[in-house]
């Protein structure tokens, strides 16, 4: 009997432990990441602001695409991955440099200010990898144990930028292999988004909400319509993939010298930016996505944000993937609704999360995201669009770091790096 009530006791002990423990660094990553991140957003909100008040800061794109240049050159990370760099670290032994948190953060800020297209959830990952990072040398933390934290440190900076802890937690714990999740940072990653997503919106940062004009009944035609948009969402998932990733190909090739290739980026932006007439395609361009949400958005505007998002991350401004991958999806989807003539607002909210889901192959959190923001009564929707969209994106994704473990369409393990 004694001996039965050991065997019970040990591995309940090595959980408790363990809980306390990550608790504990959980509860510190989470309300640092939640201040640095409350103060990023700050940050992006009054550089948006001013570019948006002051027409002549497009102007400026040479001058801060050369700043960017010049900061990462000055701290050796000329070769500095990204966000790929920060998946790298969790699935193999990539090191994070410190220095990466402070040069995203200035960087993105530098070219939100002057209209480049670009997020900021790129950037929070890359941020709270960093962030992880020095919490695991802080706390001398083995090599497991690091990468528990790098992922705790993303869902922190995440959860407050954006202010969807819920999608937060999963996406750090899904988006680095596709097809196995690292259960083993639930608790972390869950308290630290929690807990960062609370900090930032006492500082002022509130979460992203959309409101759905119009969810008609479910039933067999609208979900067909829906479905037939996520096979569409996944088309353009992949063509949004191999645009990024060409442009940035193009621009190293034609144009080796990083400073020449900035320079060569800025002045297509500021070109484009006036041929087209106005500034929605400059920056995050949430405007957009709430008009998309309100039915009412140009044909064509989805191809633009395509165009000026790979015009600026190819050349090495500095933001994330993830805003104007909602753009997109929620520009297209509206746009499918439109001439269709069904629910332009429903459509929108489902193309934007089918397209996040066709980027990042991260089914789940896409759908947790889905209904933070824009709630759970178009759930049967959104379910379908992720299904739908997440299955016929292939293989393609934002991130090459990112591995499929399992295969998409049979279960077999494949174990190859997204393209």
């Amino acid at each position: 009997m004694k001996l039965e009530l050991l065997k019970i006791r040990t591995p309940f002990k090595a959980q408790a432990d363990y809980f306390v423990k990550w608790s504990l660094i959980s509860m510190a990553v989470g309300v640092t990441g939640g201040v640095i991140g409350g103060v990023f957003g700050r940050g992006i909100r009054v550089a948006a602001e001013s570019f948006g008040k002051y027409h002549w800061l497009l102007f400026l794109l040479p001058v801060t695409g050369v700043l960017i240049v010049w900061l990462y050159g000055t701290f050796h990370q000329w070769k500095n991955q990204g966000t790929n760099m920060v998946l790298a670290a969790v699935s193999s032994n990539e090191k994070i440099s410190l220095s990466t948190g402070p040069l995203i953060f200035i960087s993105t800020i530098l070219t939100h200010l002057t209209g480049g297209s670009a997020g900021r959830e790129g950037a929070a990952l890359q941020i709270g990898g960093s962030l992880g990072t020095l919490a695991g040398k802080v706390l001398k933390l083995d090599d497991r144990d690091a990468k528990v934290a790098v992922m705790c440190g993303m869902s922190a900076c995440f959860g407050a930028l954006f202010g969807t802890p819920l999608a937060a937690g999963i996406f750090s714990l899904e988006v680095i292999s596709i097809g196995v999740m690292y259960y083993a940072a639930l608790v972390p990653c869950l308290f630290a988004s929690f807990l960062g997503a609370g900090v930032a919106g006492l500082m002022g940062l509130s979460g992203e909400h959309f409101e759905i004009l119009e969810i008609p009944k479910f039933g067999l035609v609208p979900g067909m319509i829906i479905v037939c948009l996520g096979i569409l969402g996944a088309v353009v998932s992949i063509f949004f993939c191999l645009m990024l990733h060409e442009a940035e190909y193009l621009y190293k090739r034609y144009l080796p010298n990083p400073y020449g290739r900035i320079l060569a980026a800025s002045v297509l932006l500021i070109g484009l930016t006036l041929l087209v007439g106005n500034r929605d395609y400059n920056g995050s361009s949430m405007g957009l996505i709430e008009e998309a949400l309100n039915g009412r958005v140009r044909y064509e505007a989805f191809l633009l944000k395509m165009l000026f998002t790979a015009m600026t991350l190819g050349a090495g401004y500095k933001g994330g993937e993830i805003v104007p991958t909602l753009c997109v999806g929620a520009t297209f989807g509206c746009m499918v609704g439109t001439l269709l003539g069904f629910s332009p607002s429903l459509c929108a909210a489902c193309g934007m999360v089918a397209l996040f889901v066709g980027v990042t192959n991260c089914p789940i959190s896409g759908l947790f995201m889905a209904f933070e923001m824009c709630g759970f009564e178009a759930m049967p929707y959104f379910a379908l669009a992720v299904a739908v969209s997440f299955t016929l994106s292939g293989y393609y994704g934002l991130y090459g770091s990112q591995k499929f473990v399992y295969s998409k369409t049979k279960t077999e393990f494949i174990n190859r790096r997204a393209h």
